[in-house]
């Protein structure tokens, strides 16, 4: 329990959060901020039922770009401590802290037009998560890959505009109510090819989780103090991803 409360205090002191700013589709970087709607401020929304979850707030870089996604393709999302990455020269909380442990999250809602469409009131659906697997959390191998996050679009989406909404949730203070925090931007991206399903488990932001989804409210620390959930899994919060 000691060691419990000396780590929460230094969770408390942390400062490396981290924005969203960069799309990959099959290696080919798409762009700084190019499709991608993203503050200037790096802050996490820790209330999950902010007005602003779905694509967070105070979006400053404002884009209207529309990235090309063929279904199927390898995407990558980029994460940066600030925009345009490092802070400073040796930045070590550039992508993020190495505290910030946590799952990796995508979903996609259907639009008419990606680069206008308004982020309220839309349906989301989940098309990749990675949480902890084999001792590693998505947020560790995010950092390994200097901030890339790759996952696979699902060959059988059907073609059309899109949001896809890249959501990280850093639980190194998560053991209180309220403490979790939620880092997401919004990217404006086209399908192509000759898919049919629209999705499924749809959900909406704000509603699709409570604060103590057992996501969300969880200790990640075992008793030594290890911040890999003592061997227990580890719930993603949200609906299951959605597959062809």
């Amino acid at each position: 329990m000691k060691v419990q409360s000396i780590i929460l205090g230094l969770a408390a002191l942390a400062s490396g959060h981290s924005i969203f700013q960069k799309v990959s589709v099959n290696g080919v970087d798409q762009g700084q901020l190019k499709g991608v709607r993203a503050p200037d401020s790096d802050y996490p929304i820790q209330n999950v039922n902010d007005a602003a979850f779905a694509c967070n707030k105070d979006l400053k870089h404002l884009d209207s770009t529309v990235i090309s996604v063929p279904a199927g393709a390898k995407v990558g999302a980029w994460w940066g401590h600030v925009i345009g990455g490092a802070q400073s020269a040796n930045d070590a909380d550039n992508p993020i802290a190495k505290s910030h442990k946590g799952p990796i999250m995508v979903y996609l809602a259907k639009v008419d037009n990606a680069a206008t469409a308004q982020p309220t009131g839309l349906k989301w659906f989940k098309v990749a998560e990675d949480g902890l697997s084999n001792g590693q959390w998505a947020v560790d191998k995010m950092i390994a890959n200097n901030g890339w996050h790759y996952f696979t679009m699902p060959q059988c989406i059907a073609p059309g505009d899109y949001l896809m909404r890249v959501e990280l949730i850093a639980l190194h203070g998560a053991q209180m109510q309220g403490q979790a925090q939620f880092y997401m931007e919004c990217a404006q991206i086209r399908i192509t090819g000759s898919g049919t399903n629209s999705g499924s488990n749809f959900v909406s932001f704000p509603g699709a989780y409570k604060a103590n989804d057992p996501g969300i409210q969880v200790n990640i620390y075992d008793n030594s103090g290890n911040p890999y959930m003592g061997g227990k899994a580890y719930k993603i919060p949200g609906p299951p991803a959605f597959t062809c």
